[in-house]
């Protein structure tokens, strides 16, 4: 029998692309400098093995025929993660939690953990800590009942077995990097090892019905660690935003298989784990000064959440050759483009001024519906007058300066009234389409001119 032969090839990191030379730039996702060595040992056509059972097993399914009853969606206990799963947990899916280090990911899935194992067995398996340690970190969190068992391993044939001896409901694998199989001769973490680990547990969730979350350590770019091909294999994607020194958490899905993927959840880490926000609008207003110029109240929409936050801006006289630009929160493209038309269309000397804007709360919001905040804020400063605190902004903002609609006005409208603002400045076109403006005034603004007049 031909024995199996070890070959050395090179794989895109960005997209998982197989080459047998090196080269710069990658054919599949045009990324340069993407490419890594690895070995790899190839099997000779007489060792591939045959399809289990022949030719009995390949049959095919009717549509009609197929029992959805097994696939309905279980509760985390965490409203906020359910919103972003799309109702809660599906069976036989395998979700991909990824983060920056310390931001919780471990912590959030251990508290999932606790809660689910109340009715159903669950399965931690750590290739990162011992069993002392996470213990430890459970303590701090609650007590857990005993539908929670853990196992410390990095191998995946083994993770195989007891997995198919357990028959838990759910397993939670932290992290990808540091399982590896045997039958590979990579190190673990490799683009290799990534995706072979992965499409084991793939066929294991969708094989035996099991719901699998598994975690990914991110780059420096803040995107999952490994060949980009990670991301296409699960069903869905989560990234735990936020800064770790501050005290709220942001979890986004950026691919969602079973739901929408505009849902974020907020979290804030406490001393006994992470509690949900379950008003994150009100969270984010939390400090917002008084009479001070180059602040306002913009609303954003998140899936079909409405999110209120606050954007400040400093203009102020440059003292170099260069203005400065910057920008937090938002995209300092988008930025500059609105200062252009500020100068442009409102008559702003501003191209010799620096101008920062920063959204509140640390908070990332790219939406079109945040322009008419951001030039309000910018004008504000500006002219060192202050917005009344109770106004509150939206709408998206074109070159010409005139203020477009944007989706979902109702939505944003009765969200501000709940917090109690009085006034609500939004797109003339958008006016037609409210069906409840009691109690709030609104006001509508064809371009920013109009806007800029009600400032003061």
């Amino acid at each position: 029998m031909a024995k199996a032969k070890k070959v050395t090839v090179y794989f895109c990191q960005s997209c998982g692309y197989e080459s047998s030379k090196w080269m710069g730039q990658c054919p599949g996702c045009r990324e340069w400098n993407t490419f890594v060595e690895e070995s790899i040992e190839k099997k000779a056509a007489g060792q591939l093995k045959a399809a289990p059972g022949g030719t009995e097993e390949l049959k095919t399914t009717r549509i009609s025929e197929i029992d959805m009853q097994s696939k309905q969606r279980m509760g985390t206990g965490f409203g906020e993660l359910d919103r972003v799963l799309g109702g809660g947990i599906v069976p036989g899916s395998l979700v991909l939690v990824g983060g920056d280090p310390g931001i919780g990911k471990s912590t959030l899935l251990l508290q999932v953990c606790r809660n689910l194992a109340e009715t159903m067995e669950v399965l931690y398996i750590s290739g990162e800590e011992s069993l002392q340690q996470i213990k430890m970190r459970a303590q701090r969190i609650g007590q857990f009942s005993d539908g929670l068992k853990l196992f410390c391993e990095t191998g995946v044939e083994r993770i195989e077995q007891v997995v198919e001896r357990q028959k838990p409901q759910a397993v939670i694998i932290d992290s990808i990097q540091t399982i590896y199989s045997e039958e590979i001769s990579s190190a673990p973490g490799s683009v290799s090892q990534v995706r072979e680990t992965t499409g084991r547990l793939l066929r294991i969730a969708k094989g035996m019905e099991i719901t699998i979350f598994i975690v990914g350590h991110v780059t420096k770019e803040g995107v999952v660690a490994g060949p980009r091909v990670l991301e296409h294999m699960v069903d869905t994607v989560l990234y735990f935003e936020g800064d770790r020194h501050a005290s709220y958490r942001v979890l986004r899905g950026v691919k969602n298989r079973f739901g929408s993927t505009n849902e974020i959840g907020v979290f804030e880490m406490r001393e006994s784990g992470l509690m949900e926000v379950k008003n994150p609008s009100e969270f984010m207003l939390n400090g917002k000064p008084k009479g001070a110029s180059g602040s306002v109240v913009a609303c954003s929409m998140e899936g079909t959440r409405p999110v209120l936050v606050e954007i400040q801006a400093l203009v102020c006289h440059s003292n170099f050759g260069i203005p400065r630009r910057t920008a937090a929160g938002t995209d300092l493209n988008r930025v500059n483009l609105l200062v252009a038309v500020l100068e442009k269309r409102a008559g702003m000397s501003i191209s010799a001024c620096d101008a920062y804007v920063n959204i509140a709360g640390g908070i990332r919001m790219n939406e079109p519906a945040m322009d008419l905040g951001i030039v309000m804020a910018l004008a504000s400063s500006y002219r060192e007058k202050a917005i009344d605190e109770k106004t509150i902004c939206f709408g998206e903002v074109g070159l010409s300066g005139e203020v477009r609609a944007v989706n979902m006005a109702q939505q944003r409208v009765t969200e501000a009234k709940k917090l109690g603002f009085e006034t609500c400045i939004l797109p003339k076109v958008s006016i037609p389409g409210l069906t409840d403006t009691k109690g709030i005034r609104i006001v509508g603004v064809g371009n920013i001119g109009e806007a800029i007049r009600q400032i003061g």
